[in-house]
């Protein structure tokens, strides 16, 4: 977590303030679950709030440099904690934590937190989404060329590529929605797992108030498979942003100028070269992706630990859970604004589209020749060598366009009307169902 990709709202998740108030809260409900069940006595159970509570919400950098202090003796962050809240609590302290083992606040709150996470994650993806949507609809027709191989292939448009990134987003999201739900529970079954000392019951209140499922079999700590999954599906979501980015980065290059990240006034694009204009926002994304990404192998790596519990996940879980919902929380949003003012030069595209000299349309003058009743074997050596002629003679005075290559061949000439070979090279024929693709992927 650094300043400079950080937001506010997502770098408070992690901050110590928001973890100490979820342990307090943890702390306190499993008391008020306890005095229901009569295992800890009622008048306890609102000494804990009403005192603990204020603390807790006025809790400032002091209480957590003391926090800091008492663990540095105890060297236990829990205890250190637990300590920190007796002095502000009173007698009545040795109610807290009754029967529980450190891993019930500590796994709690990081499902609570998990959660929090997500739910800004969601909020990012919708403005992402919404943002493609809108470019797509706007070029629904626009033409431009489609690329394999990154080699012009036939026509596309521009609002069909965006639609693709939007498919893959919306997905995106439902793996979100998923990955939240199986990491949103709950574990407060002392050590072990075995409610040795506490009743289930007093789970299940506090999973119910935290908006948290129980986790069914906690050994002592929740399942770490339930965290590879949200991380994995995080590193899916940074491979998006790559995706498009890169596709972005590739539309700006000096040779094509068929899309480009909004210059600001003022802007400079290099300390050298005044008239540089970069693609720093989608190659910043890029770099973002590979930081989320990271976060995956070691949260795989997680999910095998010794016998009940070990905690050689711990070090790893307070590295990636923030740097990795923050950073992914900065490029979602870095990445939506870039689509919503991305410039689209549209007549670039079809001057590109048309660049080739009309060789991009040789899948139909195939089919045509085939139609025609030329064998596809002929058809396809025909089509070729008119489009190599085409291609290797581009822009030099013997040069001729793929259309009159096809009209100088005899077989051609012989088997297949004018108004056939006009009719194939329309790029017309490649917007038919574009209503139907965005159908599909927009209702």
């Amino acid at each position: 977590m650094i300043p400079r990709y950080s937001r506010p709202e997502m770098a408070a998740i992690w901050a110590p303030e928001n973890r100490y108030r979820i342990w307090f809260e943890i702390e306190a409900l499993a008391a008020e679950a306890m005095a229901r069940i009569g295992a800890i006595p009622q008048d306890a159970a609102r000494a804990i709030r009403d005192k603990g509570a204020p603390k807790l919400a006025a809790i400032n950098a002091a209480d957590i440099e003391r926090i800091d202090a008492i663990e540095r003796e105890t060297r236990h962050d829990v205890i250190a904690f637990l300590t920190w809240l007796a002095e502000a609590i009173g007698p009545e302290s040795r109610f807290v934590h009754q029967g529980m083992t450190s891993s019930d606040v500590l796994d709690t709150t990081l499902s609570v937190q998990l959660t929090q996470a997500a739910d800004i994650l969601l909020a990012d993806i919708d403005a992402v989404l919404a943002a493609l949507k809108a470019r797509a609809l706007e070029h629904k027709y626009t033409p431009t060329i489609g690329r394999s191989h990154g080699i012009h292939a036939e026509p596309t448009t521009f609002g069909l590529k965006l639609a693709g990134h939007y498919a893959e987003f919306a997905r995106n999201r439902d793996r979100l929605v998923a990955a939240r739900k199986e990491v949103a529970v709950a574990a407060i079954s002392g050590a072990v797992g075995t409610f040795a000392h506490l009743d289930p019951s007093v789970e299940q209140y506090v999973a119910e108030r935290l908006g948290l499922t129980p986790e069914p079999v906690s050994t002592q700590i929740i399942p770490r498979d339930r965290h590879a999954a949200l991380f994995c599906t995080l590193g899916i979501i940074a491979s998006a942003i790559e995706r498009l980015a890169t596709e972005v980065r590739h539309l700006q290059r000096s040779e094509v100028r068929e899309a480009e990240e909004y210059f600001h006034p003022g802007q400079k694009g290099s300390s050298a070269m005044p008239h540089k204009r970069n693609p720093v926002l989608s190659e910043n994304l890029c770099g973002l992706a590979r930081i989320v990404r990271s976060a995956v192998v070691p949260a795989l790596e997680n999910v095998t630990l010794w016998h009940e519990r070990d905690i050689s996940h711990s070090s790893v879980e307070r590295a990636i859970g923030p740097d990795t919902t923050v950073t992914l929380d900065f490029a979602l949003i870095r990445l939506a604004g870039m689509m919503e003012k991305l410039l689209v030069y549209p007549q670039r595209m079809l001057a590109n589209l048309e660049s080739l000299g009309g060789v991009v349309h040789s899948g139909e003058i195939l089919l045509a020749l085939t139609r025609a009743g030329i064998l596809r074997e002929d058809a396809y050596r025909i089509v070729q060598s008119c489009a190599m002629a085409t291609w290797t003679r581009l822009g030099t005075p013997e040069g001729l366009s793929f259309r009159a290559n096809l009209a100088a061949d005899p077989d051609v000439a012989r088997m297949v009307r004018p108004a056939d070979l006009d009719a194939a090279m329309d790029p017309a024929l490649h917007l038919a169902s574009v209503d139907r693709i965005f159908d599909r992927v927009f209702g």
